[in-house]
Protein backbone atom coordinates (compact mmCIF):
# COMPACT_ATOMS: atom_id res chain seq x y z
CA UNK A 1 0.00 0.00 0.00
CA UNK A 2 1.22 3.52 -0.75
CA UNK A 3 2.29 5.28 2.42
CA UNK A 4 1.87 9.02 2.64
CA UNK A 5 1.84 11.53 5.44
CA UNK A 6 -1.37 13.60 5.88
CA UNK A 7 0.20 16.88 4.86
CA UNK A 8 1.46 15.41 1.56
CA UNK A 9 -1.96 13.93 0.86
CA UNK A 10 -3.65 17.28 1.49
CA UNK A 11 -1.23 19.07 -0.82
CA UNK A 12 -1.87 16.59 -3.63
CA UNK A 13 -5.60 16.86 -3.30
CA UNK A 14 -5.27 20.58 -3.91
CA UNK A 15 -3.26 19.87 -7.04
CA UNK A 16 -6.39 18.98 -9.00
CA UNK A 17 -7.21 22.65 -9.19
CA UNK A 18 -3.84 23.50 -10.70
CA UNK A 19 -3.31 23.73 -14.42
CA UNK A 20 -0.94 21.07 -15.66
CA UNK A 21 1.16 23.69 -17.41
CA UNK A 22 1.89 25.32 -14.07
CA UNK A 23 2.95 21.96 -12.65
CA UNK A 24 5.21 21.46 -15.64
CA UNK A 25 6.98 24.73 -14.99
CA UNK A 26 7.51 24.02 -11.31
CA UNK A 27 8.82 20.50 -11.91
CA UNK A 28 11.06 21.61 -14.73
CA UNK A 29 12.50 24.26 -12.44
CA UNK A 30 13.67 21.49 -10.12
CA UNK A 31 15.99 20.31 -12.86
CA UNK A 32 18.41 17.46 -12.56
CA UNK A 33 20.53 18.95 -9.81
CA UNK A 34 23.57 17.06 -8.58
CA UNK A 35 27.18 17.37 -9.58
CA UNK A 36 28.16 17.99 -13.18
CA UNK A 37 31.56 16.45 -12.44
CA UNK A 38 29.91 13.19 -11.41
CA UNK A 39 27.76 13.18 -14.53
CA UNK A 40 30.79 13.83 -16.73
CA UNK A 41 32.66 10.97 -15.06
CA UNK A 42 29.82 8.56 -15.84
CA UNK A 43 29.36 9.85 -19.37
CA UNK A 44 26.37 10.28 -21.65
CA UNK A 45 26.76 7.12 -23.75
CA UNK A 46 24.04 5.21 -21.90
CA UNK A 47 21.21 2.84 -22.80
CA UNK A 48 17.82 3.05 -21.11
CA UNK A 49 15.67 -0.06 -21.39
CA UNK A 50 11.95 0.76 -21.65
CA UNK A 51 9.31 -1.94 -21.15
CA UNK A 52 5.70 -0.89 -21.75
CA UNK A 53 2.72 -3.18 -21.19
CA UNK A 54 0.24 -3.05 -24.06
CA UNK A 55 -0.92 -1.54 -27.33
CA UNK A 56 -4.59 -1.10 -26.33
CA UNK A 57 -3.74 2.00 -24.29
CA UNK A 58 -3.04 4.56 -27.01
CA UNK A 59 -0.80 6.80 -24.90
CA UNK A 60 2.07 4.30 -24.56
CA UNK A 61 3.03 4.17 -28.24
CA UNK A 62 1.95 7.68 -29.16
CA UNK A 63 3.30 9.64 -26.21
CA UNK A 64 5.25 7.80 -23.49
CA UNK A 65 7.85 6.07 -25.67
CA UNK A 66 8.57 9.06 -27.97
CA UNK A 67 8.73 11.49 -25.03
CA UNK A 68 11.11 9.30 -23.02
CA UNK A 69 13.29 8.76 -26.08
CA UNK A 70 13.39 12.49 -26.79
CA UNK A 71 14.20 13.42 -23.19
CA UNK A 72 16.99 10.84 -22.85
CA UNK A 73 18.58 12.22 -26.03
CA UNK A 74 18.23 15.79 -24.75
CA UNK A 75 19.82 14.96 -21.38
CA UNK A 76 22.77 13.11 -22.91
CA UNK A 77 23.74 15.38 -25.82
CA UNK A 78 22.13 12.85 -28.19
CA UNK A 79 24.50 10.12 -27.05
CA UNK A 80 22.02 8.18 -24.91
CA UNK A 81 19.53 5.80 -26.48
CA UNK A 82 16.36 3.98 -25.52
CA UNK A 83 15.85 0.28 -26.20
CA UNK A 84 12.10 -0.28 -26.32
CA UNK A 85 9.83 -3.33 -26.10
CA UNK A 86 6.07 -3.64 -25.69
CA UNK A 87 4.60 -6.75 -24.04
CA UNK A 88 1.30 -6.52 -25.97
CA UNK A 89 -0.59 -7.54 -22.80
CA UNK A 90 1.42 -10.76 -22.31
CA UNK A 91 3.01 -11.27 -18.87
CA UNK A 92 5.31 -14.00 -20.17
CA UNK A 93 6.42 -11.83 -23.09
CA UNK A 94 7.23 -8.97 -20.74
CA UNK A 95 9.36 -11.31 -18.62
CA UNK A 96 11.24 -12.45 -21.73
CA UNK A 97 11.75 -8.83 -22.79
CA UNK A 98 13.00 -7.97 -19.31
CA UNK A 99 15.53 -10.81 -19.43
CA UNK A 100 16.69 -9.64 -22.87
CA UNK A 101 17.35 -6.17 -21.42
CA UNK A 102 19.45 -7.76 -18.67
CA UNK A 103 21.32 -9.96 -21.17
CA UNK A 104 22.01 -6.92 -23.33
CA UNK A 105 23.40 -5.10 -20.27
CA UNK A 106 21.35 -1.94 -20.54
CA UNK A 107 22.27 0.67 -17.95
CA UNK A 108 18.83 1.12 -16.37
CA UNK A 109 15.36 -0.33 -16.91
CA UNK A 110 12.09 1.60 -16.89
CA UNK A 111 9.23 -0.89 -16.58
CA UNK A 112 5.46 -0.52 -16.62
CA UNK A 113 4.63 -3.94 -15.17
CA UNK A 114 1.69 -5.93 -16.44
CA UNK A 115 1.73 -7.97 -13.25
CA UNK A 116 3.24 -6.26 -10.22
CA UNK A 117 3.87 -9.51 -8.32
CA UNK A 118 5.41 -11.74 -10.99
CA UNK A 119 7.70 -8.96 -12.21
CA UNK A 120 9.51 -9.09 -8.84
CA UNK A 121 11.63 -12.05 -9.99
CA UNK A 122 12.84 -10.09 -13.01
CA UNK A 123 13.51 -7.00 -10.91
CA UNK A 124 15.67 -9.09 -8.58
CA UNK A 125 17.63 -10.51 -11.54
CA UNK A 126 18.33 -6.96 -12.73
CA UNK A 127 19.41 -5.98 -9.23
CA UNK A 128 21.77 -8.95 -9.11
CA UNK A 129 23.21 -7.83 -12.44
CA UNK A 130 23.77 -4.30 -11.10
CA UNK A 131 21.06 -2.72 -13.24
CA UNK A 132 18.76 -0.21 -11.47
CA UNK A 133 15.01 -0.61 -12.12
CA UNK A 134 12.49 2.22 -12.07
CA UNK A 135 8.79 1.36 -11.89
CA UNK A 136 6.92 3.49 -14.41
CA UNK A 137 3.20 4.29 -14.18
CA UNK A 138 2.51 1.13 -12.09
CA UNK A 139 4.22 0.21 -8.85
CA UNK A 140 6.18 -3.05 -9.24
CA UNK A 141 7.24 -5.39 -6.47
CA UNK A 142 10.85 -6.36 -5.87
CA UNK A 143 13.89 -4.16 -5.16
CA UNK A 144 13.06 -1.19 -7.39
CA UNK A 145 15.08 2.02 -7.17
CA UNK A 146 12.32 4.55 -7.81
CA UNK A 147 8.69 4.96 -8.87
CA UNK A 148 7.24 7.51 -11.31
CA UNK A 149 3.49 7.75 -11.70
CA UNK A 150 0.45 9.74 -10.66
CA UNK A 151 -1.44 9.81 -7.39
CA UNK A 152 -3.59 6.89 -8.47
CA UNK A 153 -5.99 7.09 -5.55
CA UNK A 154 -6.61 10.70 -6.50
CA UNK A 155 -7.41 9.55 -10.06
CA UNK A 156 -10.26 7.43 -8.67
CA UNK A 157 -11.42 10.26 -6.42
CA UNK A 158 -11.54 12.64 -9.37
CA UNK A 159 -13.64 10.14 -11.32
CA UNK A 160 -15.97 9.55 -8.37
CA UNK A 161 -16.40 13.26 -7.71
CA UNK A 162 -17.27 13.82 -11.36
CA UNK A 163 -20.11 11.30 -11.12
CA UNK A 164 -21.45 12.77 -7.86
CA UNK A 165 -21.23 16.31 -9.23
CA UNK A 166 -23.08 15.42 -12.42
CA UNK A 167 -25.83 13.46 -10.63
CA UNK A 168 -26.36 16.29 -8.16
CA UNK A 169 -29.44 15.99 -5.94
CA UNK A 170 -30.38 12.69 -7.59
CA UNK A 171 -27.15 10.96 -6.53
CA UNK A 172 -28.47 9.15 -3.46
CA UNK A 173 -31.10 7.19 -5.37
CA UNK A 174 -28.98 6.71 -8.50
CA UNK A 175 -27.84 3.26 -9.62
CA UNK A 176 -24.17 3.19 -10.63
CA UNK A 177 -22.20 0.43 -12.38
CA UNK A 178 -18.45 0.17 -11.68
CA UNK A 179 -16.15 -1.12 -14.42
CA UNK A 180 -12.81 -1.59 -12.66
CA UNK A 181 -9.46 -2.40 -14.27
CA UNK A 182 -7.30 -5.50 -14.22
CA UNK A 183 -6.91 -6.89 -10.68
CA UNK A 184 -3.33 -7.90 -11.54
CA UNK A 185 -2.49 -4.21 -12.08
CA UNK A 186 -1.57 -2.61 -8.72
CA UNK A 187 -3.03 0.69 -9.88
CA UNK A 188 -6.50 -0.86 -10.17
CA UNK A 189 -6.91 -1.16 -6.41
CA UNK A 190 -5.80 2.45 -5.93
CA UNK A 191 -8.24 3.74 -8.59
CA UNK A 192 -11.03 1.68 -7.07
CA UNK A 193 -10.29 2.79 -3.50
CA UNK A 194 -10.28 6.41 -4.57
CA UNK A 195 -13.55 6.09 -6.48
CA UNK A 196 -15.26 4.22 -3.64
CA UNK A 197 -14.16 6.89 -1.16
CA UNK A 198 -16.36 9.30 -3.12
CA UNK A 199 -19.18 6.99 -4.25
CA UNK A 200 -19.90 4.73 -1.27
CA UNK A 201 -22.84 5.99 0.73
CA UNK A 202 -23.57 8.64 -1.89
CA UNK A 203 -24.96 6.44 -4.70
CA UNK A 204 -26.34 2.91 -5.10
CA UNK A 205 -23.52 0.81 -6.55
CA UNK A 206 -25.53 -1.99 -8.15
CA UNK A 207 -22.84 -3.88 -10.09
CA UNK A 208 -19.03 -4.07 -10.03
CA UNK A 209 -16.78 -5.87 -12.51
CA UNK A 210 -13.05 -6.49 -12.81
CA UNK A 211 -11.64 -6.33 -16.34
CA UNK A 212 -8.84 -8.76 -17.12
CA UNK A 213 -5.92 -7.02 -18.86
CA UNK A 214 -8.10 -3.90 -19.23
CA UNK A 215 -9.58 -5.42 -22.40
CA UNK A 216 -12.44 -3.36 -23.89
CA UNK A 217 -14.13 -6.52 -25.20
CA UNK A 218 -14.41 -7.85 -21.64
CA UNK A 219 -15.74 -4.51 -20.40
CA UNK A 220 -18.36 -4.51 -23.17
CA UNK A 221 -19.49 -8.04 -22.30
CA UNK A 222 -19.78 -7.08 -18.62
CA UNK A 223 -21.69 -3.93 -19.46
CA UNK A 224 -24.21 -6.00 -21.40
CA UNK A 225 -24.66 -8.17 -18.31
CA UNK A 226 -25.21 -5.06 -16.19
CA UNK A 227 -27.81 -3.68 -18.60
CA UNK A 228 -29.68 -6.98 -18.54
CA UNK A 229 -29.55 -7.23 -14.74
CA UNK A 230 -30.26 -3.60 -13.83
CA UNK A 231 -32.24 -2.35 -16.81
CA UNK A 232 -31.01 0.16 -19.37
CA UNK A 233 -33.07 3.07 -18.10
CA UNK A 234 -32.17 2.38 -14.47
CA UNK A 235 -28.42 2.94 -14.93
CA UNK A 236 -27.72 6.52 -13.86
CA UNK A 237 -23.91 6.50 -14.31
CA UNK A 238 -20.99 4.22 -15.14
CA UNK A 239 -17.63 4.42 -13.43
CA UNK A 240 -15.15 3.23 -16.06
CA UNK A 241 -11.55 3.14 -14.89
CA UNK A 242 -10.06 4.06 -18.28
CA UNK A 243 -10.95 5.36 -21.73
CA UNK A 244 -10.60 2.08 -23.61
CA UNK A 245 -13.24 0.51 -21.40
CA UNK A 246 -15.36 3.67 -21.50
CA UNK A 247 -15.62 3.37 -25.27
CA UNK A 248 -16.74 -0.26 -24.92
CA UNK A 249 -19.28 0.65 -22.21
CA UNK A 250 -20.75 3.35 -24.45
CA UNK A 251 -20.98 0.90 -27.38
CA UNK A 252 -22.90 -1.55 -25.20
CA UNK A 253 -25.28 1.19 -24.06
CA UNK A 254 -25.86 2.38 -27.64
CA UNK A 255 -26.46 -1.16 -28.90
CA UNK A 256 -28.98 -1.64 -26.10
CA UNK A 257 -30.90 1.37 -27.43
CA UNK A 258 -29.76 4.22 -25.18
CA UNK A 259 -30.71 7.55 -26.72
CA UNK A 260 -29.14 9.62 -23.98
CA UNK A 261 -25.90 8.57 -22.31
CA UNK A 262 -25.56 8.44 -18.55
CA UNK A 263 -22.33 10.04 -17.32
CA UNK A 264 -19.42 7.68 -18.11
CA UNK A 265 -15.95 8.32 -16.71
CA UNK A 266 -12.57 7.46 -18.18
CA UNK A 267 -8.84 7.96 -17.83
CA UNK A 268 -5.86 8.68 -20.11
CA UNK A 269 -7.36 11.39 -22.36
CA UNK A 270 -7.20 9.20 -25.46
CA UNK A 271 -8.12 11.14 -28.61
CA UNK A 272 -11.29 9.12 -29.22
CA UNK A 273 -12.30 9.72 -25.59
CA UNK A 274 -11.83 13.48 -25.95
CA UNK A 275 -13.95 13.35 -29.09
CA UNK A 276 -16.64 11.39 -27.22
CA UNK A 277 -16.59 14.09 -24.54
CA UNK A 278 -17.05 16.74 -27.23
CA UNK A 279 -20.04 14.84 -28.64
CA UNK A 280 -21.55 14.23 -25.19
CA UNK A 281 -21.20 10.43 -25.28
CA UNK A 282 -18.55 10.32 -22.52
CA UNK A 283 -18.78 12.67 -19.55
CA UNK A 284 -15.13 13.00 -18.52
CA UNK A 285 -11.66 11.54 -18.55
CA UNK A 286 -8.71 11.99 -16.22
CA UNK A 287 -5.89 13.82 -17.95
CA UNK A 288 -2.53 12.71 -16.63
CA UNK A 289 0.25 14.75 -18.15
CA UNK A 290 2.20 12.33 -20.34
CA UNK A 291 4.81 15.05 -20.76
CA UNK A 292 5.49 15.35 -17.04
CA UNK A 293 5.44 11.64 -16.30
CA UNK A 294 7.58 10.57 -19.26
CA UNK A 295 10.15 13.35 -19.15
CA UNK A 296 10.67 13.06 -15.41
CA UNK A 297 11.00 9.29 -15.68
CA UNK A 298 13.75 9.88 -18.22
CA UNK A 299 15.43 12.40 -15.91
CA UNK A 300 15.40 9.93 -13.02
CA UNK A 301 16.73 7.11 -15.21
CA UNK A 302 19.61 9.20 -16.56
CA UNK A 303 20.45 10.63 -13.13
CA UNK A 304 20.50 7.13 -11.65
CA UNK A 305 22.93 5.88 -14.29
CA UNK A 306 25.14 8.91 -13.95
CA UNK A 307 25.39 8.45 -10.20
CA UNK A 308 23.45 11.55 -9.15
CA UNK A 309 21.06 11.58 -6.21
CA UNK A 310 17.46 11.55 -7.38
CA UNK A 311 16.30 12.60 -3.90
CA UNK A 312 18.64 15.57 -3.54
CA UNK A 313 17.95 16.64 -7.12
CA UNK A 314 14.29 17.04 -6.07
CA UNK A 315 13.19 14.49 -8.65
CA UNK A 316 11.64 12.24 -6.02
CA UNK A 317 9.96 14.29 -3.32
CA UNK A 318 7.88 11.53 -1.80
CA UNK A 319 8.10 7.88 -0.85
CA UNK A 320 5.76 4.93 -1.38
CA UNK A 321 5.59 1.38 -0.04
CA UNK A 322 5.06 -1.79 -2.05
CA UNK A 323 4.23 -5.18 -0.49
CA UNK A 324 7.95 -6.06 -0.70
CA UNK A 325 9.69 -2.74 -0.09
CA UNK A 326 9.35 0.35 2.08
CA UNK A 327 10.20 4.00 1.42
CA UNK A 328 10.68 3.80 -2.35
CA UNK A 329 11.70 7.23 -3.73
CA UNK A 330 8.75 8.45 -5.79
CA UNK A 331 7.54 11.22 -8.05
CA UNK A 332 3.74 11.53 -8.21
CA UNK A 333 2.50 13.82 -10.97
CA UNK A 334 -0.78 15.80 -10.57
CA UNK A 335 -3.97 14.88 -12.46
CA UNK A 336 -6.85 16.92 -13.88
CA UNK A 337 -10.51 16.10 -14.58
CA UNK A 338 -11.03 16.79 -18.29
CA UNK A 339 -14.55 17.69 -19.41
CA UNK A 340 -15.84 19.63 -22.41
CA UNK A 341 -15.30 22.80 -20.33
CA UNK A 342 -11.50 22.58 -20.14
CA UNK A 343 -10.29 20.78 -23.27
CA UNK A 344 -8.51 23.96 -24.40
CA UNK A 345 -6.76 24.42 -21.06
CA UNK A 346 -5.48 20.84 -20.87
CA UNK A 347 -4.69 18.68 -23.88
CA UNK A 348 -4.62 21.54 -26.39
CA UNK A 349 -2.54 23.92 -24.25
CA UNK A 350 -0.09 21.09 -23.50
CA UNK A 351 0.24 20.25 -27.20
CA UNK A 352 -1.13 16.72 -26.85
CA UNK A 353 -3.73 17.37 -29.56
CA UNK A 354 -4.64 20.24 -31.84
CA UNK A 355 -8.17 21.49 -32.48
CA UNK A 356 -7.80 19.95 -35.95
CA UNK A 357 -7.01 16.55 -34.39
CA UNK A 358 -10.15 16.64 -32.25
CA UNK A 359 -12.58 18.48 -34.50
CA UNK A 360 -12.70 16.20 -37.54
CA UNK A 361 -15.71 16.47 -39.87
CA UNK A 362 -17.71 14.10 -37.63
CA UNK A 363 -17.25 16.38 -34.60
CA UNK A 364 -17.19 19.85 -36.21
CA UNK A 365 -20.71 20.81 -35.15
CA UNK A 366 -20.18 19.54 -31.60
CA UNK A 367 -16.87 21.42 -31.39
CA UNK A 368 -18.52 24.62 -32.56
CA UNK A 369 -21.25 24.20 -29.94
CA UNK A 370 -18.69 24.29 -27.13
CA UNK A 371 -16.50 26.99 -28.71
CA UNK A 372 -13.74 24.65 -29.81
CA UNK A 373 -12.82 26.05 -33.22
Amino acid sequence: MIARNPRQAAVRRLSIALAVSVSALSLAACGDGGSDDTAAKKGNDITVGLLLPDLDTARFEKFDYPLIKQEVASLTENKGKVRYANAEASVSRQSEQFQKMIDDKVDVILVDALNSKTIATDVQKAKDAGIPVIAYDRLAEGPIDAYVSHDNELVGQVQGRAIIGELGDKAEKSKVVMMNGDPADPNTARFKDGALSELQGQVDIVKQYDTKEWKPAIAKANMKKAIQAVGLNNIAAVYSANDGMAGAVIEALQEAGATRMPPVTGQDANLDAVQRIVSGEQYMTVYKSFLLEATNAAKIAVAKVQGRSIEFAALTRETVDSPTQKNIPAMLVPVVALTKDNIKDTVITDGVYTVKDICTSKYKADCAAIGLE
